[in-house]
């Protein structure tokens, strides 16, 4: 806005306050006097020196440098001061006039209050006029939670102006008919009706330390009012410092996981970590970068953080540097390196050079269409670069050596699945030789929010206004949100001898197509069907991809034993012994040198039971790292 525009809003005031205050003058003597011609001629003289007395005084309070759209409080009590000013002032000159004989001693009780309504009121009806005109038309929302977060959620939303808030909910009856703010408190039963009666579209949960189950039953009853719901952060979130109470933000899906997460062990979590040197590979994807920032959490004495993808290790350097800044953590003991798992001379110099006494191996090609088609590359980096990076920890003693492993090793229908496999194997032969190192497998489902899941696709096409394309009805997964599958996978790291497999527990596995429907409804549409031809968004099956499973599995067995910890299960299952395997990896080397992918899948077929040689997937000779 140009100074001229603004000078002159200034000038309106001014002339506007130089039009009240003579104004609650007159009212304030009508008042007090009554309509008596004669008491008026005495005391006109205060009706005239009231909008100069009054006028300075609001400049001197600074009233006439306010931005009228966003006044609050802090005018109001300035302009409570500068009325309270210009009364004393007249009263003075009263005493000077009059020197108390005859003087309107009533006025002086009246004029301070009947200005102060006038201006303040004038004020807050121009704040709301100009709202209206320029500000968009807000959406109306209701705050679930009557308690201090709740409470800081509705400052939150009234100082960014985009949301209306109508009430609150809360499930405590003794908070019910009370008020925050001027704010009902409602129950969620009167929440339909609440809905309807002011035009509500979304509902905002302030429920930071509500167990996760509980939170799961307060989404479920919801989803049929047709409400778009948001939430601020998680307890956990806040006490880690990654967000803040005001931060609002999509509904996150873990929440409709329905189970609570486990309070993780300390003991075990430091065990690999807390003053050690720790190396992740991989450091840059989806689980390598949470991987990192819970070892910068828990202090190790280095940390180095490999990964072949520039962009990603950058991303990742960013966000740990901010992080250790934050949290007063020397970030000299940081090394962040370029360079590929396959590499020996490369990861024996960091091994070396960096002492490294914990590996967590996260480097992989994770996603099975674009594996299927690039065979080569996925066999290479999954297999023989775990084999690459293990045989060199072996080497260099390295102490603990974690395997990230995944649902699709197991009697895999996939090159990837295959791969991993493969690799797990690699380790399983390697520790049988007693090497010194500690190889450790731990095996997960799906993560929620990982680059090129459902999740953020499902979203973005919601958003886009659909369709939402999930490839096969009875398709399920499992899941777990990536803090959780984390924190477990360093406590599982910590476990046991050396050679096990172990395996989290994620619960029950998800059907896509109700995941599908649960997002579009909780993004405050419908979906668009047979029975409700008008909804909102369609959901389209285009049949599963090349080596994709209808169901997961996480034991190629049926024999698994528990472990200390109820999320950790320990699997019992067969390998190759090393004489057995190394001939069939000499075999996948060579024909991964020749480019023969018919050969690379026969050799995976020797290793992994389960898997058979499909012969799909194109002759392509690039792969496109999606996590490394």
């Amino acid at each position: 806005m140009s100074n001229l525009s603004r000078q002159r809003k200034r000038l309106l005031m001014i002339a506007a306050d130089a039009v009240l205050l003579p104004s609650a003058a007159t009212l304030s003597l009508l008042v007090w006097l009554g309509l008596d011609p004669v008491e008026f001629r005495i005391h006109w003289w205060l009706i005239l020196i009231a909008p100069f007395i009054g006028i300075t005084c609001n400049m001197l309070f600074g009233l006439y440098l306010e931005i009228i759209r966003f006044i609050g409080s802090q005018l109001i009590i300035n302009l409570a001061k500068s009325v309270l000013v210009t009364t004393l002032l007249m009263l003075a000159i009263a005493f000077l006039v009059d020197r108390g004989e005859g003087m309107a001693r009533g006025f002086f009780v009246i004029f301070p209050l009947v200005s102060f309504m006038l201006m303040g009121g004038a004020r807050l009806g121009a704040r709301n006029m100009i709202r209206q005109m320029i500000e968009p038309k807000r959406g109306k929302v209701v705050i679930y939670g009557a308690g201090t977060a709740g409470a800081r959620l509705l400052s939150t939303l009234e100082a960014d102006r985009t949301y209306e808030v109508t009430a609150f909910v809360d499930d405590n009856p003794q908070l019910r008919g009370s008020r925050i703010r001027n704010l009902r408190v409602i129950s969620p039963s009167m929440l339909a009706s609440h809905r309807r009666r002011y035009g509500v579209s979304g509902v905002m949960l302030a429920l930071p330390s509500v167990m996760r189950s509980r939170r799961f039953e307060i989404i479920e009853s919801l989803r049929s009012l047709g409400l778009k719901v948001m939430t601020v952060p998680t307890l956990q979130e806040l006490l880690s410092g990654t967000a803040d109470l005001s931060d609002l933000r999509e509904l996150a899906i873990g929440d409709l996981l329905g189970r609570d997460q486990v309070k993780p062990d300390t003991e075990l979590l430091n065990a690999c970590i807390t003053g050690k040197s720790v190396l992740v590979t991989g450091a840059g994807g989806s689980i390598g970068s949470e991987l990192c920032r819970l070892v910068l959490r828990l202090k190790p004495e280095r940390l180095v953080l490999m990964d072949n993808s520039e962009f990603n290790l950058h991303s990742i350097e960013s966000e740990l540097t901010s992080m250790a800044e934050k949290e007063s953590i020397n970030i000299s003991s940081f090394r962040f390196l370029l360079g590929s798992v396959t590499d020996r001379p490369l990861v024996d110099e960091i091994l070396e050079s960096h002492r490294i006494d914990t590996i967590y191996h996260a480097a992989a090609y994770k996603h099975v269409p674009i594996v299927e088609h690039n065979e080569i590359e996925g066999v290479f980096n999954n297999a023989i670069g775990t084999q690459t990076v293990a045989e060199a920890a072996a080497a260099h003693r390295v102490e603990t050596f974690v395997l990230i492993s995944t649902d699709k090793a197991v009697r895999p229908t996939s090159v990837m699945g295959a791969s991993k496999r493969m690799a797990e194997m690699i380790l399983q032969a390697m520790q049988s030789r007693s090497t010194g190192t500690r190889f450790v497998m731990v095996r997960f489902g799906n993560v929620l929010g990982s680059s090129g899941s459902v999740v953020p696709i499902f979203r973005k096409q919601i958003q886009a206004g659909g369709p939402v394309t999930v490839t096969d009805p009875g398709i399920n997964r499992y899941f777990m949100t990536i803090p959780e599958a984390v924190e477990l996978v360093v406590q599982a790291g910590s476990m046991g001898s050396g050679g096990e497999v172990f395996v989290l527990d994620m619960g029950s596995p998800v059907k896509i197509v109700d995941l599908a429907r649960n997002m579009i409804s909780l993004a405050g549409l419908s979906t668009r069907d047979r029975s409700n031809p008008d909804g909102d968004i369609e959901i389209v099956f285009t049949g599963l991809r090349p080596g994709e499973k209808l169901h997961e599995e996480l034991l190629i067995g049926t024999d698994e034993k528990p472990t200390d910890h109820p999320k950790i299960m320990q699997a019992n299952e067969d390998h190759l012994e090393q004489d057995q395997l190394d001939p069939i990896l000499g075999d996948m080397e060579l024909a991964i040198t020749n480019r023969d992918s018919e050969e690379v899948r026969r050799c995976l077929a020797r290793a992994v039971t389960g898997y058979e040689n499909a012969g799909q997937g194109g002759r392509g000779t690039t792969s496109t790292p999606v996590e490394s």
